[in-house]
């Protein structure tokens, strides 16, 4: 299995750090949040991952290099073309060539997570499995419903999002590369029972903003 890493949004919400950073090279916990990321993906056996880029992406780039030094090889996946990148969907659809015939593991690069990776190496994915967590103060109401194993758009209790997802690339095949969002995808992949999930009960932070990033940075004792 291969895993993609999504890296080029522009973190307006952090600005004015992600004016000449890359939200993916924000330093947590002493290192760069991406490196997070492919040392769990590289311990987990992942070797190949993608990244895609936009927003000061030639930074990433030499920050990365080829993922050597983590016994990965990183491919990149460049919206510089683009103007404020093509979003999670579109930002996909590029990178497809990129990731194989085969189900792959998807990341938002702007989180924080000790979810165990290696348990979705193997897995059988025929459209879509999500990693729910739980409702973070700033997303209170949750995002989805979970029940026997299908996650629904509207239930009695809802989780959020982790941001840590596999899908299979024929999910993909009706998309256009355009910039547009997963979520109104996977919506309506929901309403046709195409969407599992799991609920993960382990830490996890979203790192949009600086009340959430000071947030995730006090878990290490770290100063902001």
């Amino acid at each position: 299995m291969r895993a993609m890493i999504l890296a080029a949004g522009r973190g307006e919400r952090l600005r004015p750090l992600t004016d000449d950073l890359p939200k993916p090279l924000i330093p947590v916990g002493g290192k760069p949040v991406i490196e997070w990321h492919l040392e769990r993906l590289a311990r987990a056996g992942f070797r190949d991952v993608v990244i895609n880029l936009c927003h000061l992406g030639d930074k990433l780039r030499l920050a990365l290099g080829d993922g050597r030094r983590w016994r990965l090889q990183l491919h990149y996946s460049n919206e510089a073309d683009v103007p404020d990148a093509l979003e999670t969907g579109g930002g996909v659809v590029r990178a497809l060539p990129l990731l194989g015939q085969s189900p792959f593991l998807l990341i938002n690069g702007d989180i924080w997570c000790d979810y165990p990776v290696r348990r979705l190496r193997s897995m059988h994915c025929e459209h879509a499995h999500l990693v729910l967590v739980n409702n973070p103060e700033h997303n209170d109401n949750g995002d989805f419903h979970l029940a026997g194993g299908r996650v629904q758009q509207q239930g009695s209790s809802k989780l959020t999002y982790s941001g840590i997802a596999v899908f299979h690339p024929g999910f993909f095949h009706h998309c256009k590369e355009e910039r547009f969002s997963l979520v109104p995808l996977l919506r309506e992949a929901m309403d046709d029972g195409r969407v599992t999930g799991e609920h993960y009960r382990g830490k996890w932070f979203d790192m949009g903003t600086p009340e959430r990033l000071h947030l995730l940075r006090q878990t290490f004792d770290e100063p902001v």
